[in-house]
């Protein structure tokens, strides 16, 4: 199975994009083919372009290759899990959504 990328878009400042990271690596951990990238948009504002994060936290998940889902989700287990399970199964995303993608890809490397 090819792994899911999955781009957590939030804050530093932001006390549920905190709880949320630790919640998420966690979860991560029991998944082996999740591939968690956290990005603090506000130190890594020239990464997102134009894009306007205005609810935390904010995901973009990938799959072969697909940018197939770019929106703000519930801090929940279970909302993450849903997701995932049905991003395969959804087409690309918007070409904004791809662009960023691509951009998020490139500065993960070597991290």
């Amino acid at each position: 199975m090819n792994p899911i990328e999955i781009y957590c878009l939030c804050a530093a400042w932001c006390g549920t994009c905190r709880d949320y990271q630790a919640q998420l690596r966690a979860w991560a951990a029991e998944q082996p083919n999740w591939r968690v990238h956290w990005v603090d948009i506000e130190d890594e504002a020239e990464r997102l372009g134009e894009l306007e994060i205005e609810t935390f936290p904010t995901l973009l998940i990938a799959v072969d290759g697909q940018a197939r889902f770019l929106g703000p989700v519930l801090p929940t287990q279970a909302a993450l899990q849903t997701l995932v399970a049905r991003a395969p199964q959804w087409a690309a995303s918007t070409p904004a959504a791809q662009a960023l993608w691509l951009r998020l890809q490139e500065g993960s490397a070597g991290r």
